[in-house]
This record gives C-alpha cells, structure tokens and sequence, in this order.
C-alpha cells in the first residue's frame, strides 16, 4: 500500500517539472507556453501548438505530443477531427533537452519525405522521469499557464 501523501508528493513533482520543461521546449521551438496543454491521466502527455507548416502539407497544422512512454512525436492534425497523425518520433530519450527538440522540429520541417514512424522503446521508471523533469522546475516568480486537464 502506498500512503496518499507519496502519491500527492510524487504528482505535483511531475506536474511542476513537467510545467518547467515544456516551458522551455516551447521556448525552444519559438512558441509560448499559451500553446501547451498537458493531460495529467496515465500516461500523461502533452501537446504544444506549432507556428510551422510543412512544405508537402501547407494547409495542415502542426504540434509536438510528449507522452511519458515513447517521449516527443512531430504529429500533423488532420482535418477530420481525428486524432493527429504522428509524422516521426524523436527518439528513445524521454526528456531530451529542449534544444535538441528544436533540432527535432527543423529536421521533420526540412525533409522532403519522412520515414514511416515507429515508436521507440517505451520508457521506464516514473521516479526516474519526474527526477529528469525536475531539472525544469520553475519558480513560482516565472511560471507560466499551462492548461492542465485530468480525465476522468
């Protein structure tokens, strides 16, 4: 059995580190943190609004999706109202340092063709996660929105 305390402590870690790094991703791929959400179900994910179009789609918006599994994804919406189609995945680390998601975004945004995406070995331990986010942590002088949204 796990006291409520831990699992109160251990959910607003994630959600404070989670806050911080999207923070700057969003910083480093040129859009406000006006264009994050974050879903705090299992598994909790993100998604932050793009301001880039793709050449071979122009009439397609564009966003980064994080889920604490498979880390970041360049998916594409669709005009069906169906879920985004994920175009490529960034790799096998969960939590890469916000540059080198912008690195991510500029290769999908300048390839001519994307190989077919294929998930990455999904991640491991939640304690080591929340560790890596809290890196990212803001103070409360800086924080910025985030719109949080639980299922349920």
């Amino acid at each position: 059995m796990i006291p409520l305390q831990t699992v109160i402590d251990d959910d607003h870690r994630l959600r404070c580190g989670l806050s911080g790094y999207l923070s700057a991703v969003s910083a480093a791929v040129g859009v406000g943190v006006e264009s994050c959400t974050v879903d705090l179900d299992d598994p909790v994910s993100a998604y932050v609004a793009l301001d880039v179009r793709l050449r071979r789609r122009p009439g397609r918006d564009t966003a980064l999706v994080w889920d604490e599994r498979y880390g970041w994804s360049f998916a594409m919406e669709t005009h069906s109202g169906e879920d985004l189609l994920v175009l490529a995945y960034f790799g096998d680390e969960v939590v890469p340092e916000p540059v080198a998601v912008r690195r991510f975004v500029a290769g999908v945004r300048c390839a001519d063709t994307v190989p077919a995406p294929v998930p990455p070995e999904a991640g491991g331990d939640r304690g080591e996660l929340v560790a890596r986010l809290l890196r990212y942590r803001l103070d409360n002088s800086s924080a910025g929105v985030l719109i949080l949204r639980w299922a349920g």
